[in-house]
């Protein structure tokens, strides 16, 4: 038997663009249900946004990094990998001389801690099997690099 997830999110803004692109504000509020809690956004800097807020680019680049994340840890936690830290550094690059203008690149950089005694090969391997299985880097058009470094706790 199928099943589809269903997610959501509400979105609301008000304002007036009466005055022309320069002065709409691009603040809005973001909700995403069932969670508590809502998120004040705005456009990118660049475009004339409040970068002391989070903007679309950084949601859609925080997606693929933490889907990367719980990816790799259920992997792992299925292959009992014991993995002890995971951070990542990603970046997302948007060049504005290619049309349509978009996300044209992600490079992920987990930085993993694992168990001593832990084969760092099969690691590697996993991580590379979570990209695989990512929901959101299967839905992205954009090509995605995984720049990983593992390292072994000592004792």
């Amino acid at each position: 038997m199928s099943h589809t997830h269903e997610y959501r999110s509400e979105l609301r803004w008000r304002g007036s663009t009466a005055d022309g692109y320069d002065d709409y504000e691009r603040g809005h509020a973001l909700r995403l249900p069932p969670a508590g809690g809502e998120w004040s956004l705005s456009s990118d800097p660049a475009f004339r946004g409040d970068g002391e807020r989070p903007n679309p680019e950084q949601l859609l680049l925080a997606a693929a990094s933490s889907c990367q994340l719980l990816s790799f840890l259920a992997l792992a936690a299925r292959a009992r990998i014991d993995v002890l830290a995971y951070e990542d550094a990603a970046t997302a690059e948007m060049p504005e001389d290619q049309a349509p203008m978009r996300i044209a690149r992600i490079v992920l950089r987990p930085r993993l801690l694992v168990a001593p005694g832990t084969d760092v090969e099969r690691v590697h391997r996993l991580l590379e099997r979570a990209h695989e299985t990512c929901y959101v880097a299967n839905t992205l058009n954009a090509e995605m690099e995984i720049d990983a470094t593992v390292a072994t706790a000592t004792t």
